[in-house]
């Protein structure tokens, strides 16, 4: 049966700290040697003797329940802490009220491992301390003030102690969780840009092999610089995929752009793709560089489309194509995509078009230094259309 107080926070690392366990048992040892200095004044000769036996077992229990305490096993910190208890008991005809000093131990363990109660405990002992030296009128020592002032002040700071032990231990969980969500979204961060890595290269290698194989009946000559496309697109899929593990990978606009209207032209799509990018914010163009490639190979993959159109603005792109449709909407690379967008504040719209078609679209919130850029770009070519000869 699980004895009462927190045992799941108590670990053998906890209590087994090296100075921080020795410091906090040297002062303990410090409450019997007091007993045993006062235990002179009322005992003497056998009596004397077994007086000092008494507070010898007491420190001798107090050790194995240090111990067992470290072990975290509970029985035999429960028997020696019940032995510390009944030594007690037995030290008050020897020791009188300095016997309460041991009681100044008990209560230390009891307010690190009996949390529930150890405010009534601390209360009750601190004030047998003061009431049983009154009560017991031959002992002639009055209240132990001193002694509940131990009981008080030395539970408190054990208990503070303990509380400490609990919140770093706390922190020491919490850290091992966030290295732990770190490193699952490092690895899923890997997995979906080899997806997008390979998904988009492969396709062009599949594409280009076909392609080539087709041709090589006819036409060497072709076969042979699709062939030699092949050799570029592979050397440059282990280029990409050994920067994606290592995290310094560099997807901009301009490089998928060209990449995809090669793509097209070599699965026989006609590409209206835009030659330049500079109408899009900066901060956009690596993002919009990820949407170019999964939408252009999920049209290569999926649509069999005949014509794919990219438009491009300072805060969007879109995607269209006259295919029959893109089955892919619900696979891992649109979905890695969404992530995408989403960690920056965007949106990922994606369906099919009337009567034909498939349409992603990907905006962002547009800024207000981009539009004041877009409404000067506009005007300076308007006054350049202005000033040019009919």
């Amino acid at each position: 049966m699980r004895p009462s107080g927190d045992w799941s926070a108590v670990t053998p690392e906890r209590w087994s700290r090296g100075w921080r366990r020795l410091a906090l048992a040297a002062g303990m040892l410090a409450f019997p040697l007091a007993t045993a200095a006062g235990m002179a004044g009322y005992a003497h000769g056998p009596e004397a003797v077994a007086g000092y036996l008494i507070v010898a077992g007491f420190c001798c229990c107090g050790a194995l329940a240090g111990a067992a305490a470290s072990r975290c096993a509970r029985t035999p910190f429960w028997l020696a802490f019940g032995a510390m208890t009944v030594l007690f008991v037995a030290a008050l005809p020897f020791a009188r009220t300095d016997a309460f000093f041991l009681c100044a131990v008990i209560v230390s363990l009891a307010a690190v491992f009996v949390r529930r109660h150890v405010a009534l405990i601390v209360a009750a002992c601190a004030l047998a301390s003061l009431v049983v030296p009154c009560l017991i009128r031959s002992w002639r020592t009055g209240p132990g003030w001193d002694q509940a002032l131990a009981i008080v002040f030395t539970s408190l700071t054990v208990y503070a102690f303990s509380e400490i032990a609990r919140a770093n231990r706390s922190l020491v969980e919490a850290r091992a969780e966030v290295a732990r969500l770190a490193s699952e979204a490092e690895r899923s961060r890997i997995a979906r840009d080899l997806h997008d890595l390979l998904g988009h290269s492969l396709t062009a290698i599949t594409v280009k092999s076909g392609l080539a194989r087709r041709l090589a009946a006819h036409e060497s000559s072709r076969a042979l610089a699709e062939i030699t496309e092949v050799e570029t697109l592979t050397r440059r899929a282990l280029a990409d995929v050994r920067a994606a593990v290592s995290g310094y990978r560099d997807v901009t606009l301009v490089s998928e752009l060209a990449r995809g209207r090669e793509l097209l032209r070599a699965s026989g799509v006609t590409a209206d793709l835009p030659t330049a990018a500079d109408l899009v914010d900066p901060a956009h163009q690596e993002l919009f560089g990820w949407v170019v490639r999964e939408g252009l190979t999920n049209v290569v993959r999926h649509a069999r489309a005949a014509r794919c159109t990219v438009m491009l603005s300072a805060s969007a792109v879109e995607i269209r194509d006259d295919g029959v449709g893109s089955p892919a909407a619900f696979g891992n690379g649109l979905s890695g995509l969404r992530e995408r967008v989403a960690s920056a504040g965007g949106r990922v719209e994606a369906g099919p078009l009337g009567p034909r078609g498939w349409l992603l679209r990907v905006s962002l919130e547009e800024t207000v230094d981009n539009v004041t850029k877009a409404t000067k770009a506009t005007k300076a070519t308007k006054a350049t259309k202005a000033d040019s000869p009919s």
